[in-house]
């Protein structure tokens, strides 16, 4: 038997197809818009962090820190590395550039470099200040503020570009809010708040913004360890740091930069550094307050701060007031002056003791007291009392004329035992009949008695 074949309509095979056409549609949509999404969640590239700052300020090696690396390089003009970025949620990396400007201006044209009419929005500058020398920082921060501000000027953005940017910073300035208490296991990027548009805003202060450069700024402050060096070398106070302190906030608030107080020695600061700027460039979720309790660890992200909290620090002046000049009561201590004498090289051993030698050999012999004091000299002091008036002081016959004087050119041991030895020998030698001796006139009176008394017994 013949099989029976089905008769299909042909409006329902085309109904299936259809069906079918759609169902491939939606799911070419699904893949597209999951795609897009994705993408767009990523973590963005070409960030730039622009580094300024003295030298010597510590800024290579804060940076070198962040990137977990040991800086043993000394770069000159325009110095490069990157920061690891890891968003631990979607498993997304990804590089931060980082450019270290030197501290020399004669080097700041290679801003273009780092710096252009395209990059400028996703940049970030970072002004360092030392601590460890309190009275550069505000002259510091100027100078650096003033050259960023000319190279922008340079790029030559479109008026309304600029404007934009500069809106945009005032609306984060103004949108800051205290960040939550619960704190997520690894950073995450934030969503756009529901209403974002609708919400309510705050005038800025008459002295905040008033420096808009476009960008984020952040100041840091390194070497803040040194706090306890300026107390004890310095004879620095808490009015100082609080002075310090202020002026350094109203910087801040006039280019709408948050501040952070470092160091690397002590490894204080530095994740909460590395997180507000990611925060900031890639909009991971912040929640660290501000804290001005430590004078040494001082943060105050942007947005938080007005003329009214840094009036807090102005209670504690009382030698000094907030408006004073900064350098006139932050000075640069003295220099203590080398003095700088000739350069001295030490001779010759030999040579040096040779011509003590000759020294010592032309200097007469020092006569000692053994040999000037005899017991037959009649100066003053001498135990002999002297004669009396009238009588004739013999001396010429004494002991003593006998001895010789010690030859100048003899040494003072063999001098002294040769006055010793003929001291002696001419008491041996009994000269009794020298002319001018003392009792030769006797000896020889008894002499010429006893002749005539023999003469007269033989008489």
């Amino acid at each position: 038997m013949a099989p029976v074949l089905e008769k299909q309509l042909p409006g329902a095979a085309g109904a299936e197809n259809n069906n079918e056409e759609e169902e491939g549609q939606n799911l070419w949509t699904s893949i597209l818009s999951e795609v897009s999404t994705t993408s767009s969640s990523k973590l963005p590239s070409g960030k730039n962090i622009l580094v300024f700052g003295e030298d010597g300020s510590g800024k290579s090696t804060l940076m070198a820190k962040l990137q977990e690396a040991e800086h043993n390089k000394k770069g000159r003009g325009l110095e490069y590395l990157y920061l690891n970025v890891h968003d631990e949620e979607r498993d997304d990396f990804t590089r931060c550039n980082v450019w270290i400007l030197d501290g020399d201006l004669y080097h700041k044209g290679l801003l273009k470099f780092a710096v252009t009419t395209k990059s400028l929005p996703d940049c970030l500058a970072v002004f360092v200040a030392d601590m460890s020398r309190p009275w550069t920082i505000m002259e510091s921060l100027q100078k650096w503020a003033s050259v960023l501000r000319d190279h922008v000027d340079k790029l030559k953005i479109p008026p309304e570009d600029m404007r934009e940017l500069e809106q945009k910073m005032v609306k984060a300035f103004q949108e800051y809010t205290e960040p939550e208490d619960a704190s997520p296991s690894s950073p995450q990027r934030r969503a756009p708040p529901a209403g974002e548009d609708e919400a309510i805003v705050l005038p800025l202060g008459d002295n905040t913004l008033t420096h808009n450069l476009g960008i984020p700024v952040l100041i840091v402050c390194t070497k803040c360890d040194a706090v306890g060096v300026l107390e004890k070398e310095h004879d620095y106070r808490e009015e100082h740091f609080d002075f310090i302190q202020s002026h350094i906030r109203r910087f801040c608030l006039q280019y709408g930069a948050g501040l952070i107080y470092t160091s690397v020695k002590e490894e204080k600061n530095l994740g909460l550094l590395y997180k507000y700027i990611v925060h900031k460039l890639y909009d991971f979720q912040f929640i660290t307050p501000a804290l001005v309790v430590e004078k040494d660890a001082v943060f105050i992200p942007s947005g938080w701060d007005n003329e009214k909290k840094i009036g807090i620090l102005h209670e504690n002046l009382t030698t000094v007031k907030p408006e004073d000049p900064f350098e006139d009561f932050i000075t640069n201590p003295p220099v203590r002056k080398l003095v700088h004498d000739k350069e001295i090289n030490a001779e010759d051993e030999q040579v040096f003791l040779m011509k003590q030698q000759s020294l010592l050999s032309k200097q007469p012999a020092t006569p000692t007291r053994g040999a000037t004091e005899s017991p037959g000299r009649t100066a003053s002091g001498s135990p002999r009392p002297a004669g009396r008036a009238g009588q004739p002081t013999v001396t010429s016959g004494s002991p003593m004329a006998a001895v010789k004087k010690p030859d100048p050119n003899m040494k003072a041991g063999a001098a002294n035992e040769g006055v010793l030895a003929n001291f002696f020998n001419s008491l041996l030698s009994k000269k009794t009949g020298a002319p001018g001796s003392p009792g030769a006139g006797a000896v020889g009176a008894g002499v010429q008695g006893s002749a005539k008394k023999t003469e007269a017994g033989f008489d």
